[in-house]
């Protein structure tokens, strides 16, 4: 068996994800935290993990994540994108309220 202990930010305590193999992929990670966390899944929330080492933040799903590692977990909320962008990048846009 192989783990991955990870910690909230806003926590003190460690916790343990246990799998099978030499890497467990970011999108299964994900899953593990927020089920042992009894946290769930939202449209406006996500979190994001670090390696508690390096500080590399895990972006994409499909990175793998090596067995006995430590990460940090925060929770973030998903950046809304707007279609019809000119420069054609996925920006974050704000809208503003223009009182009267």
């Amino acid at each position: 068996m192989s783990h991955v202990h990870y910690k909230f930010q806003s926590s003190n305590d460690h916790d343990t994800i246990t799998f099978d193999g030499l890497s467990i992929s970011l999108a299964d990670l994900r899953t593990a935290i927020l089920n042992k966390s009894k946290l769930a899944p939202s449209a406006d929330l996500s979190i994001q993990i670090t390696n508690a080492q390096t500080k590399e933040v895990y972006k994409n799903d499909s990175d793998l994540v090596p067995k006995n590692t430590s990460v940090n977990v925060t929770r973030v909320p998903i950046a809304k994108v707007f279609k019809g962008d000119d420069d054609g990048e996925n920006v974050r846009k704000h809208k503003v309220f223009r009182g009267l």
